[in-house]
């Protein structure tokens, strides 16, 4: 075979031009690390979903009003829109709230500008008299806190915000953050709070009282001034410099009668009703939630905060104002990367290793060095596609790891053989590099593209899943065009700088004086570097002297050994299998048999197959317990209730529990489910969060999970809330695993439907899920007052006039700004918290207006013209796709099965007789799960038809073609028995990609056995000696690729890690198995182990047997 001299002309240029290469590789390892290091860091991706809110306000309207007068027209509109996926809504009592997603790949602005149009085109069809148009927002998905900054302290609140506010201040100022939210503090407020009797009997309105003060908290310019020559600007300035000023205020009745407003109201320089709470570890709090950019690095982002806030500490802030850090997204996105970047490197080790045994040390070396120039050409690229780095793109390399060696891997093998089997030849290594590039082009290109072939079809996966997911086969595309151009270019002109010949003798002959030299030159400079104060480098070169010095004395003799014994003799016994499984009719018993045990496999897959999970089941690093009181609870009784569920938390956690980091308490702002929420205040609502310890400070195999069934039997107990107990999730955004649809058009049809429902899956008392949760409010509390038009218009009053004193009166007005330095306060007008908060002083409140008819001052009691009426009505009412929808949801307790559960909940409403008119259905996180097995089942056909294709054209064969196809088929085998065999939670999303994934992988070998079998026909050797001398010569780089492949994702299978930096620097390796890669990225390690590993051995006996097979019928045929 090796007199076919044949040339890629690519190798050629490079072998004849090494310098010029060794500068490119220069070049490419320098804007590499450069890249590597100024790339934005990030634990997840940023997902960019065209989300669109419209928002309306319509006063004193109720939910069912706001729905027909505004949420209706508008959403008519929207859905006519092109690109539209689903359009939500939301009508609360005086809002309207309409979220418009579209398709994941729909440009932000184009999709903002066509919801304005559409609500453009509402506008004849909505209400005259809104005090505004509706307002059209884009949602960024980005902006969620990467940390929460406490502080607390022996101080008042106000105290402790105005150093918030310092903080807060020197945090904006940073390009990285957006905002900073402060949560917790008290918001000052000056208050003019009217007596109601005292303004009754001076004959004051609101009016009169707002006027006066707007027209005396004024600055007026009053233009110039010439004056000597100069121009000088005119002001009055006459803006309010103390409260002194308000209270002495003259007030003219509508009677001419004057009145200093110190006389008829309490005028109080103090904070709002506070609206939100914050505790951390039971201490109240002032808490800073930091919102960073979209695209901004966020280690960097972090560690300037942190730098900040220990100068502030330092200079600005008292000793006894304590700063707590939680919720730091930074420390879980440096965990990650970190154990990723350490999975890497020993990968990257197991690999080389590997290598070493087949090849020998020079030659693995050049094979290893195609991974780290690979990922180098892959950052040099990353930043242009705006791929920033994250756990996604750093587990494509580790996936790439042993992948990206294979082209190499068959290059430097063939080169390795050429040069041996062509010593006596006189053949030069140069020679040797050129004709082995040359003869392995065609099949390790084809083998490439093959390979590459599954991962074309994920670019394309849809929805927001796909968005997310779609960052791994992106980076593996371009890693692996990378290895192309490395294994041709780079190692040949390794091969031709450093390839020798070797034998024992030469081996044996090895100077132990240059070792000993090497070694001690090593040694010494990393004593000195140790001197230096530099130990990670100094630990290197120690380390680096300890393996010369074995490798020489010991290795190299145990690599020599397996070169030339252990190889020969696996060679030899596999060449002596293959002629007896080739011999009579033993190919055709062993594919029947291989035939039944595909059969076998599908049948117990039915019958004893794993659990099956969308996404993997993680321990949670964080719990969030959420409480919902009924609507309309106050404040102050919803955090009563908190600080009972904080109490038993607590307890339940234990004290000093080195488990967990903090316990975080968030009432009425930032107590909402969805992360993306953290400015919209409930007071109905809580959230309680517990921050876990990171992974590698947590006891010794300890789960987190286990908290989460404590803590739900603790709280069990409180009857006044609704509690749910949940988990941060590793993955895109999914629905609830528990979704539960009723739709209808007939609002209180769909009620009654949607509370039996409730009732019923209740009732059955499914294991795994809570009580079901309505997302629909039935009882809001209500105080009605219902004006009498004909007694009001006989009185000469207006609704809107009663409508806007009783809105003054109650929730008061900001009528002015105080301004204090350079910070203003709202001032506010209303009656007496005593006065205002009784409904027999409401009823007495009088109505203060001007008599439209006689122009004359009145004053009337709201009783004369309007009486009060105690009711309940709907707390929103929710429409999905422009149909009302009630959700009942639930969560899936530890140790229990989202698809068991679906499936028996499924079965059983199949028994629940409903109106025809009302549609029940499962939807959330199910919904998600069966569009991605759709997308995947698709995937999987589109790559099979692609490595079809590439291999039809490759060989001109379709027999062929079929021969190599069926190692697909070999794959899925071997990832069936082995998730049987150890059980593993078969994961859709993650081993579902890998099963794509694998299509291309193990076809590689394959394609490279059939062509040399091809080859060595044509030399016109025997069809039986050609099968066995071509399986004989690519088993070498058939087991290498294989082996390669399988270690270089072990460690993250397994959560194997070691910290090579701490081992480096501080000789503390800190080695442990698990934490959250293991258990996100685990199922689709396994997938490629699993199926590699059978297809492999399957391979080594199954092509050569269904060639023999071909050949057999053909030249059957023939005669």
């Amino acid at each position: 075979m090796e007199t076919k001299h044949k040339e890629f002309k690519v190798t050629s240029w490079a072998i004849n031009n090494k310098l010029s290469v060794y500068v490119l590789l220069a070049l490419i390892a320098i804007f590499g690390i450069m890249n590597y290091i100024t790339i934005p860091k990030e634990q997840f991706p940023e997902l960019v979903i065209p989300t669109i809110i419209v928002n309306s306000v319509y006063p004193g309207t109720s939910p069912s009003d706001i729905e027909n007068l505004i949420t209706r027209p508008i959403e008519k509109n929207i859905k006519s829109i092109n690109g539209v996926k689903k359009v939500t809504s939301n009508s609360v009592q005086d809002f309207s709230s309409i979220i418009v997603e579209f398709d994941p790949n729909y440009d932000v602005s184009e999709a903002k500008q066509k919801v304005k149009d559409a609500v453009d085109k509402s506008k004849s069809s909505l209400p005259n008299d809104m005090p505004v148009d509706p307002s059209v927002m884009e949602i960024d998905f980005s902006e969620i806190p990467i940390m929460n900054i406490n502080l607390y302290g022996n101080m008042e609140l106000d105290k402790i915000k105005h150093y918030a506010e310092i903080l807060q201040d020197k945090i904006e100022g940073f390009k990285e953050i957006t905002r900073v939210d402060i949560i917790g503090a008290l918001d000052r407020e000056i208050k003019i709070d009217v007596d109601m009797y005292r303004m009754s009997v001076a004959q004051l309105t609101f009016s009169d009282i707002e006027r006066a003060v707007m027209a005396e908290n004024r600055t007026i310019s009053a233009g110039t001034f010439d004056m000597e020559g100069m121009r000088r600007t005119l002001r009055l300035v006459g803006e309010f410099k103390d409260i002194e000023t308000i209270k002495n205020i003259s007030v003219t009745s509508s009677t001419g009668a004057k009145v200093r407003l110190s006389d008829v109201a309490d005028i109080v320089d103090g904070y709002k009703e506070q609206e939100s709470y914050a505790r951390f570890n039971g201490k109240n709090v002032i808490t800073l939630n930091v919102i960073k950019k979209s695209g901004e690095n966020l280690l960097n982002a972090s560690d300037k905060i942190k730098d900040a806030l220990k100068v502030i500490q330092k200079e600005k802030f008292p000793e006894n104002l304590k700063v707590q850090i939680s919720g730091d997204m930074s420390r879980y996105t440096r965990t990650t990367l970190t154990d990723l970047n350490n999975t890497i490197i020993l990968g990257f080790i197991f690999v080389t290793m590997v290598l070493m045994f087949f090849m020998g040390l020079t030659n693995a070396v050049f094979v290893g060095l195609s991974v780290p120039i690979s990922m180098a050409l892959a950052y040099i690229v990353l930043p242009g596609i705006d791929f920033t780095m994250n756990m996604l793109v750093m587990f494509s390399f580790i996936f790439a790891l042993g992948i990206v060696v294979d082209d190499a891997i068959v290059v430097i093998e063939n080169t390795h053989r050429i040069f041996r089997q062509g010593r006596d030849k006189q053949i030069t290594i140069v020679e040797a590099a050129k004709y082995a590039a040359g003869q392995v082009f065609l099949p390790v290109l084809s083998g490439t593209l093959t390979l590459l072939a599954p991962f074309f079809p994920l670019l394309f996966w849809p929805g927001t899943i796909g968005k997310f997911m779609h960052y791994i086969p992106a980076t593996l595309i371009i890693t692996l065009f990378a290895s192309l151009i490395v294994a041709y270019v780079f190692n040949p002109v390794f091969a031709v700088t450093f390839m020798r010949h070797e034998d024992d003798e030469t081996i044996s002959k090895t100077p132990v004086k240059r070792v000993f030299i090497a070694s001690g030159i090593l040694t010494l400079l990393g004593i000195i570097l140790h001197f230096a104060r530099t130990p990670v480098l100094a630990n290197i070169l120690i380390f680096l002297a300890i393996v010369i010095v074995w490798h020489n004395m010991v290795g190299r003799k145990i690599l020599v050994r397996f070169q030339h014994t252990i190889i020969p003799k696996t060679l030899n016994l596999y060449e002596k299998l293959l002629g007896k499984v080739l011999k009579g009719r033993r190919p055709y018993k062993i594919l029947y048999g291989t035939i039944g045990l595909f059969v076998v496999v599908f049948i117990l897959w039915g019958i004893a197959g794993p659990p099956i999970v969308f996404f993997p089941n993680n321990e949670p690093n964080n719990v969030y317990v959420y409480l919902k009181l009924p609507e309309g609870t106050s404040i102050s009784y919803t955090d009563s209730v908190t600080k009972v569920a904080e109490k038993k938390i607590y307890q339940t956690l234990g004290e000093k529990n080195i488990n967990i980091e903090s316990v975080v308490t968030n009432v009425a702002r930032g107590a909402s489910e969805s992360r993306f929420d953290n400015t919209t205040v409930t007071s109905n609502k809580a959230k309680i969060t517990i921050n876990f310890a990171e992974f590698a400070k947590r006891e010794r195999g300890l789960k987190t999970s286990s908290y989460m069934e404590k803590i739900r039997q603790a709280l069990a107990d409180i009857k006044d809330a609704e509690i749910s107990v949940e988990k941060n999730s590793m993955g895109p955004p999914t629905g609830k695993p528990v979704n539960i649809e009723v739709t209808a058009e007939d609002l209180e049809e769909l009620i009654v439907v949607s509370e039996k429902v409730k009732d019923y899956i209740d009732s059955l008392n499914i294991p795994g899920i809570e009580p079901l949760k309505s997302d629909f409010e039935t009882n809001k509390p209500e105080l009605i007052v219902v004006v009498d038009r004909e007694r009001a218009n006989s009185e000469g009053i207006t609704s809107g006039q009663v409508g806007m004193e009783v809105r003054t009166a109650v929730q008061g007005k900001e009528i002015s700004k105080f301004r204090d330095g350079e910070d203003q306060y709202p001032i506010v007008l209303r009656f007496k918290k005593d006065q205002r908060e009784d409904v027999d002083n409401l009823l007495n409140t009088k109505l203060n207006y001007m008599d439209m008819v006689t122009g004359r001052h009145r004053s009337i009691p709201l009783s004369t013209v309007a009486h009060i009426e105690y009711k309940n009505s709907y707390g929103s009412i929710h429409r999905k796709n422009l149909k009302r929808v009630i959700n009942l949801t639930s969560v899936v307790k530890t140790g229990y099965n989202a698809n068991e559960i679906r499936t028996e909940i499924i079965k059983k409403l199949k028994d629940f007789k409903h109106p025809e008119t009302v549609d029940i259905q499962l939807t959330g996180e199910r919904e998600d799960q069966q569009a991605t097995m759709n997308f995947l089942g698709k995937a999987m056909i589109l790559s099979v038809f692609l490595i079809f294709f590439i291999l039809v054209t490759q060989f001109s064969s379709l027999t062929r073609t079929m021969i190599i196809l069926t190692e697909i088929l070999f794959s899925i085998i071997g990832v069936m028995i082995g998730f049987m065999i150890f059980q593993m939670p078969f994961s859709i999303a993650m081993s579902g990609m890998g099963v794509v994934a694998l299509g291309g992988i193990v076809v590689r070998n394959g394609i490279l056995m059939v062509e040399f079998i091809d080859a060595l026909r044509k030399e016109g050797v025997p069809t039986i000696e050609a099968i066995i001398r071509g399986s004989k010569i690519r088993i070498t780089p058939i087991m290498l690729t294989a082996t390669a492949g399988i270690l270089g994702l072990i460690p993250l299978a397994i959560g194997f890690n070691i910290d090579f930096v701490g081992l480096f620097a501080h000789l503390a390796p800190h080695i442990h198995f698990g934490g959250d890669n293991v258990t996100f990225f685990g199922p689709l390690s396994w997938t490629i182990i699993f199926g590699l590993l059978f297809a492999t051995f399957l391979t080594l006996f199954m092509v050569p047997v269904l060639y023999r097979i071909y050949v057999g019928r053909k030249d059957k045929a023939l005669s």
